[in-house]
């Protein structure tokens, strides 16, 4: 079909504004330039946006078809659009080579933001966290010297307002740790079992203004004992196993019956798990889960918890009932056993020194794993922030990852609050 083509300066009526802000690579611009096209059948304007720095913040459309845009492409009167752009230079000096005769560039796939996000394997959120809570009889929140910006919380005030801001950024899980009076304590830390005691009054509390809030609660005698172990201790030094077991039992009924959504035995006592889960079942809270601590290690990165809770042993250490730390596969025969009694979530504490642990437990079981990311792991990021000597938050979020990258469905931290707004001012 024979043609004409002639360029001239037209004017076109605007159908409506356009905003240029949301439309990506067009630049808006004062002056518009378009060609027209004139064939024997129909004649047809083509727009050119010419790049200005100086514009009044719209573009206008012509008033043409679809039909019409295509004639003039088919017409051989291409629009314009930006040139490819220059390849870049290289520095001086750099060395000429012949490209490597490579297949395959892992590097193709983080050239940019938007694509490394797109193939990023591991995701952390806020519901990813459970924040560890220290309360007490108290009125006032009192800070926690070796853990900076933790605090024993008042259950009545501190702890309410503390829940409310986590919440707020999408942490609703948490799990309690109660500074107990001494003069409540004892050998057998009946305290552990008192209906009426701080942990049960909290899970009531806290019920009360949050109904949807997830509870864990730390089943252990430790807080009670007057010894400062997790169980009954014998004369010669002992600790007693079945009958630790026995208040253990006791101590798991009285946090579900305040309301507690998940009971975490810590004690690593043998057979706890089935007798708790026994003895839950048979007073009806056959919906409250177990999250055995399964693999708790006899770590020394627990020093600043036990400062927070003036729990330190009165004499010895716990090696007879938490792990070896040079142990691997002993972790297997407790999460089997864990498992075969009725656990519903499997723990691994600490965290970051044991993400070997974490992995061996996510590969071999189907059971949701845990982390918990211990006091002494939150202390040190914590003072090597303050001494400027790492990126406190960097290496906050990189830690998380890590746990979440090894195989942890959810990770008890201290960084919960911290993490997860800094994880919303990503989203933002």
């Amino acid at each position: 079909m024979a043609s004409s083509v002639f360029h001239a300066p037209c004017g076109a009526p605007s159908i409506k504004q356009l905003e240029c802000q949301k439309y990506v690579g067009l630049r808006p611009s004062v002056t518009l330039r378009f060609n027209c096209v004139k064939t024997k059948t129909v004649t047809t304007r083509r727009l050119v946006v010419t790049a200005s720095k100086s514009h009044d913040g719209t573009t206008k459309k012509l008033g043409i078809s679809d039909a019409e845009c295509e004639a003039a492409v088919v017409a051989g009167n291409i629009p314009e659009a930006p040139p490819v752009p220059p390849k870049p230079a290289a520095p001086a000096g750099t060395p000429v080579v012949p490209s490597l005769p490579l297949s395959r560039r892992p590097r193709r796939n983080r050239k940019s933001p938007a694509m490394r996000a797109s193939f990023q394997e591991t995701n952390l959120s806020p519901e990813n966290f459970v924040y560890p809570l220290f309360i007490h009889e108290g009125e006032e929140d009192t800070p926690i010297g070796a853990m900076p910006g933790c605090y024993r919380l008042g259950w009545r005030h501190g702890l309410v307002q503390e829940v409310a801001k986590a919440r707020d950024v999408g942490v609703n899980s948490v799990v309690l740790f109660p500074k107990v009076p001494d003069a409540l304590k004892s050998p057998t830390g009946d305290e552990a079992y008192n209906d009426n005691g701080l942990v049960p009054r909290t899970i009531r509390l806290l019920k009360d203004r949050y109904p949807d809030l997830v509870i864990y609660t730390d089943v252990a005698l430790d807080p009670y004992s007057s010894d400062g172990h997790d169980g009954i201790v014998r004369e010669d030094g002992v600790i007693m196993n079945d009958e630790t077991v026995h208040q253990l039992c006791k101590q798991a009924v009285s946090q579900a019956r305040a309301g507690a959504d998940v009971v975490s035995p810590s004690d690593m006592m043998d057979g706890r798990v089935g007798a708790i889960r026994a003895a839950l079942d048979a007073e009806g809270f056959q919906h409250v889960s177990i999250m055995s601590y399964t693999a708790k290690y006899a770590s020394s990165f627990y020093g600043p918890f036990r400062e927070a809770l003036e729990s330190n042993p009165r004499f010895g250490d716990k090696k007879t009932y938490q792990m070896n730390p040079a142990n691997y596969r002993e972790a297997l025969v407790e999460a089997q056993a864990d498992e075969s009694e009725g656990a519903d979530i499997l723990l691994v504490k600490p965290g970051l020194p044991y993400l070997d642990v974490i992995r061996l437990l996510r590969d071999k079981y189907p059971l949701p794993i845990a982390a918990y990311q211990v006091s002494g792991e939150y202390s040190m990021i914590k003072a090597g922030g303050a001494l400027k000597m790492i990126d406190e938050q960097r290496v906050m979020m990189e830690s998380l990852m890590c746990l979440r990258r090894a195989g942890a469905d959810i990770i008890l931290t201290y960084f919960a609050l911290q993490a997860a707004r800094c994880l919303c001012g990503e989203k933002r």
